[in-house]
């Protein structure tokens, strides 16, 4: 048996187009990451970029189970002395619907040099309507 890494040239990426209204935000951001990275490939590997580009729209319709809109607060810290903010999750989705996916999804992708390349290919919007329709998106269902 061989084991087979992929040059540059080789990896081919398409774009997926994922409808977020109604759906749960942890669901959303495991699937999300998954296509990523690359994990639904065959020539998955973890230290080469292979995944895929992903754009989310509906932003802002997005669903948290349970009472984490009211309970579950983001934190900010400008690092100086007493100057953390912190925000419910209902109070983020009313200002900044993209801010919660972002974090998410992020905070599910590994924290290693393809970090950024990977999260450049991550595209959220917060209606219904995207800019990138010359990548021809596939549409992804959960």
């Amino acid at each position: 048996m061989k084991t087979i890494l992929p040059k540059k040239s080789e990896i081919k990426r398409s774009w997926y187009l994922l409808n977020a209204d109604g759906l749960v935000v942890g669901k959303i951001a495991a699937k999300v990451a998954s296509i990523l990275r690359g994990k639904h490939k065959p020539t998955f590997t973890p230290h080469i970029d292979t995944g895929d580009g992903v754009i989310i729209i509906n932003a802002e319709k997005v669903v948290f189970t349970g009472k984490k809109l009211d309970q579950k607060k983001y934190f900010r810290y400008s690092r100086h002395l007493g100057n953390v903010k912190e925000k419910t999750a209902g109070k983020i989705l009313e200002d900044n619907p993209v801010r919660i996916l972002q974090n998410a999804i992020g905070g599910m992708v590994p924290r290693n040099h393809n970090m950024k390349i990977i999260l450049k290919r991550l595209k959220i919007f917060k209606g219904p309507e995207h800019k990138h329709t010359a990548q021809s998106p596939i549409p992804l269902s959960l």
